[in-house]
């Protein structure tokens, strides 16, 4: 679940509020181990969302980098880069 959670800082645009939310809802599953809570935890699922969400939110306005801004079409395209050569050397051994 959480591999699906993505660097946030330092981006150009900067992350939007549904980018935030969206990695706060996958690290609220992880740690619950909850995909789909039960209607008895719902309340204090989206609680604990909203949360991470207000925190990251805070911790991404706060930080402070030296570093250009990063371009989400050239990490793309290097995690893409990456799966090519990882699938390819899985499959080569067939």
């Amino acid at each position: 679940m959480c591999r699906n959670i993505r660097r946030l800082h330092n981006y150009e645009p900067p992350a939007e509020e549904s980018e935030v939310r969206a990695a706060a809802l996958q690290y609220v599953r992880k740690v619950s181990g909850a995909t789909h809570p039960s209607a008895a935890n719902r309340a204090a699922f989206d609680r604990a969302v909203e949360a991470v969400a207000t925190a990251t939110g805070e911790l991404l306005e706060s930080l402070v980098t030296t570093a250009p801004p990063r371009s989400r079409e050239q990490d793309a395209a290097r995690a893409r880069e990456r799966a090519r050569e990882r699938y390819a050397a899985d499959t080569a051994g067939d």
